[in-house]
């Protein structure tokens, strides 16, 4: 390699390492349980990154596995296959490097994610069948000399499950001092299958007796795969609550690394959203519902055991890029979704109900 080669290699991960030194911890919130049930509901906010989503850190690990790899020089375009949170996040760190960037999306993208990729100097490729994202991002950055970043493929191997401040690391850390510092449960969606591989291994590794809860919402390939066992399972479908649930069960979910899965009704995502708003003010997108409908889910089990503990799940995203979808009456109506019976069932739990 060039000299100039691994002297802007070597700039580029310090840019990398100063912006997370900058941004890695984020808030964990508690959520309001009744007192006598001796348990505690936490939420890890993603949504304070830089780039407003969880997927802040798959990004930096992404390019940072790309720069030690040799894959990424001062040259190269970088590439990717993403629903949008995630090319967001890639998006402001190829400007921060001085790289090109194109993602492949579906054309269904929220506007409002299309606007942040554009706004941090990203291009938007469209494409109208979510299974076509692949083959199409292969495509171009094959064409462009480029490199296929790959959150799919490369997720679970790019992120240092040991430690080196990730989110289950950063966790733990937060929850030394609380009554119940070991969480019973973790719950988190799967997109990539990243973030469950990351919690799933180094609760194991830490010898921690957490377990792992993923949720998945309607038109997932990852529920039925994990419970029939065949990873072959493809659904075709694009899942309406973005961020999370894929139409093919991706290289980088491990599901042996997991306790539980839990499919979600989408309109019980949505339904748990605004109630997070309406309970603590916390303005989140339609995965962050789907975390919070499986971790009342989990609760409720504990409850029924008479366990005590804590339960953590993650604000993945800000609402504020659903104003249009998510948070608009006419849009929920549109798509036939009925929220008020979901909402009805959590309010009855959480007035010290059960969970029907």
């Amino acid at each position: 390699m060039r000299d100039t080669d691994a002297s802007w290699r070597t700039r580029a991960i310090g840019l990398l390492d100063a912006d997370a030194n900058r941004s890695a911890d984020t808030h964990l919130h508690a959520f309001p349980l009744p007192a006598e049930w001796g348990i505690d509901l936490y939420l890890k906010d993603e949504s304070v990154h830089p780039t407003g989503s969880l997927k802040h850190r798959l990004a930096r690990s992404l390019i940072l596995y790309g720069l030690v790899g040799g894959m990424i020089d001062a040259d190269t375009t970088l590439v990717e296959a993403s629903s949008g949170s995630t090319a967001v996040s890639e998006a402001y760190f190829a400007r921060m490097l001085g790289l090109r960037f194109i993602t492949v999306v579906p054309r269904s993208t929220s506007r409002e994610k299309l606007d942040l990729i554009e706004f941090h100097g990203g291009v938007c490729h469209f494409v109208d069948e979510p299974l076509q994202v692949y083959a199409e991002a292969e495509r171009i950055a094959a064409e462009s000399r480029g490199h296929y970043l790959d959150q799919f493929g490369y997720a679970e191997r790019a992120t240092d499950w040991r430690g080196n401040n990730n989110i289950a690391e950063s966790i733990f850390r937060q929850l030394a001092l609380e009554r119940h510092p070991i969480p019973t449960w973790i719950v988190v969606g799967a997109g990539t299958g990243g973030t469950s591989a990351t919690i799933g291994r180094y609760v194991r590794y830490q010898c921690h007796e957490t377990q792992v809860a993923v949720v998945d919402p309607e038109g997932s390939a990852f529920y039925p795969s994990w419970h029939s066992g065949d990873a072959s399972h493809v659904t075709g479908a694009s899942s309406r609550i973005e961020g999370i649930g894929r139409p093919r069960v991706e290289a980088s979910f491990l599901p042996q690394v997991i306790d539980e899965m839990i499919a979600v009704p989408d309109a019980a995502s949505l339904a748990a959203m605004h109630l997070l708003h309406e309970r603590t003010l916390h303005l989140a997108g339609g995965s962050t519902g789907t975390n919070l409908w499986g971790a009342f889910e989990l609760i409720s089990r504990m409850r029924a055991a008479g366990q005590a503990g804590s339960v953590v799940t993650l604000i993945c995203d800000s609402g504020t890029r659903y104003m249009r979808t998510y948070y608009d009456d006419d849009w929920i109506r549109e798509n036939g979704l009925d929220l008020a019976p979901h909402r009805a069932r959590m309010v009855r739990f959480l007035d010290g109900g059960t969970w029907e």
